[in-house]
């Protein structure tokens, strides 16, 4: 597996870099559940009904307006 180094801004505005394991690179949705799944476990379970099939990128979204938290990059490691 071909770990990516996923670069973001947490709930402090602080930059921070975390490594994940992936075949493929993650796109934003993938990465933003990824983080979730890490950070936010509890979060991570539960059903984004409101956006899911409504809205693109539906955790990137919720990320950032629940969470605060910005993905700024992706690359491989």
């Amino acid at each position: 597996m071909q770990k990516w180094m996923i670069t973001f801004v947490d709930d402090h505005g602080e930059t921070v870099d975390e490594v994940f394991e992936s075949d493929e690179c993650p796109d934003n949705e993938q990465a933003a559940r990824l983080i979730k799944e890490r950070l936010l476990p509890v979060a991570a379970q539960l059903d984004l009904n409101d956006f899911e099939g409504r809205t693109a990128d539906a955790s990137v979204k919720d990320l950032k307006t629940q969470n605060s938290i910005q993905i700024l990059g992706i690359t491989p490691i």
